[in-house]
């Protein structure tokens, strides 16, 4: 029998774009001159949206302007529950915006997301080998008739502009249960995962603070599937003082949208994906910015979208020279399963002298797109992308970005095509 959930009631989009403005006046206001802090990690073998991680960049010693400070309110109220009963949770609002030089279409797209990441620990809360709920719930809503993670299709582009900004309303990107195991160097989750947080992951790999096109993103736009909010299971852990594994399966047909339902295609369906990954790191505070790794996955058959079963590997290489400066190359393989690209391949480079706060990053992308998804053999294209993100406050980032393509397959009369966009992050 399904678990029934009380249904929300209708959402107004102009309400959380009044709630987000909110908060980013909020987040405004509370401009200082903050320390230099390094991004401390929040979990073992997760990426920077893992609700942990999100939530343990905002940890840590806080400044505060003199006298009434909203913030600093805030941050006690907060500090009070996580100490009572060990919950921690924070607010955010994301809002981007991109505008094309040529379009097939629309020539511009923006939206909005609205989210409260939390971790509740539950077990050993001081301790070693912690058990946790992690849950992030949210609702997404465009601004404009196209969303941006559809808007590559207007440009007659084989690709994602932005995986994270999208059209879908209320949905659950976590809710699993989180039990780190051998002294802390191992971890399980199990519930509903966002896989993006775990498969071929590095420092750069977030539509939130870092790259937003998904050829710099996790599988290069090579991996079947990469569910952002399906039931499933994963394990990883350290090995040695240096190498890692990671393990896991995942529903292909999640829905984030619909948790409910997740019951039904994960038991009764079962077309699953399935990964492996082992990789070398520096150590564990540098596990996605020294690192090399290779992942291997699998994906079955999914009668619903017609998408064919496929396999197929990634791998990735990232370094930190002289404490701000990281290369990257990462590239990916597949075979079927549905993917948008058959091979991509990427390089680039991070720069930041404040760890955790200002980046500067830029990116080439070479890829081919998989004609088996689109039954045909089409031209390779290539994207470049460069973005700048600035802590403007402690609680406020702004990241103006350019994204050019060149060669849009499903647009042969353009050679050239420039996005401008941009992003702002509020959170408290």
């Amino acid at each position: 029998m399904k678990p029934e959930f009380p249904a929300p009631p209708p959402p107004r989009p102009d309400v959380f774009c009044r709630a987000g403005l909110l908060l980013l006046i909020a987040a405004a206001g509370s401009l200082i001159s903050s320390p230099m802090k390094a991004e401390p990690a929040g979990a073992i073998l997760s990426g920077p949206a893992a609700p942990p991680n999100v939530l343990a960049r905002r940890g840590g010693d806080r400044s505060y302007r003199p006298g009434l400070d909203p913030r600093r309110a805030f941050d006690d109220w907060k500090a009070g529950i996580k100490a009572r009963i060990g919950l921690d949770f924070g607010i955010e609002y994301n809002a981007i915006g991109y505008v094309a030089t040529d379009s097939l279409g629309d020539d511009g797209a923006a939206s909005g997301v609205f989210r409260i990441p939390g971790v509740w620990s539950l077990v050993n809360r001081d301790g070693p080998n912690t058990g946790r709920l992690s849950f992030t719930v949210g609702h997404r809503h465009a601004y404009s008739d196209v969303a941006p993670s559809a808007f590559g299709d207007e440009l007659g582009y084989i690709g994602v502009l932005n995986t994270s900004f999208n059209d879908q309303g209320w949905r659950v990107t976590h809710l699993y249960w989180d039990q780190h195991f051998a002294e802390d160097r191992a971890v399980a989750y199990v519930g509903w995962l966002d896989t993006t947080d775990f498969v071929d992951v590095y420092a750069l790999a977030s539509a939130w603070t870092g790259f937003a096109n998904l050829v710099f993103e996790n599988g290069s736009g090579a991996i079947g599937g990469l569910p952002d909010g399906a039931l499933g299971a994963m394990v990883g852990g350290f090995l040695s003082d240096r190498i890692y594994a990671v393990a896991s399966i995942t529903d292909a047909n999640g829905d984030p949208t619909d948790i409910g339902g997740g019951f039904d295609t994960f038991f009764n369906d079962f077309e699953t994906l399935k990964t492996f990954e082992i990789g070398w790191t520096a150590g564990p505070k540098q596990l996605f910015t020294d690192n090399i790794h290779l992942t291997v996955w699998q994906i079955d058959e999914r009668d619903a979208t017609g998408a064919s079963d496929g396999a197929g590997i990634a791998g990735s290489l990232s370094h930190v020279i002289d404490g701000s400066w990281m290369p990257f190359l990462r590239g990916a393989w597949a075979h079927d399963g549905g993917t948008l690209y058959e091979a991509s391949v990427s390089v680039g480079l991070g720069y930041s002298r404040n760890p955790g706060r200002d980046v500067l990053g830029i990116g080439l992308n070479w890829s081919r797109p998989n004609r088996d998804t689109f039954g045909a053999d089409l031209d390779d294209q290539y994207t470049l992308e460069l973005f700048q993100r600035w802590q403007v406050t402690e609680g406020l980032q702004m990241t103006p970005s350019l994204q050019i393509i060149k060669d849009p397959a499903l647009n042969p009369d353009r050679d050239l095509i420039a996005v401008f966009g941009l992003r702002v992050r509020a959170e408290l």
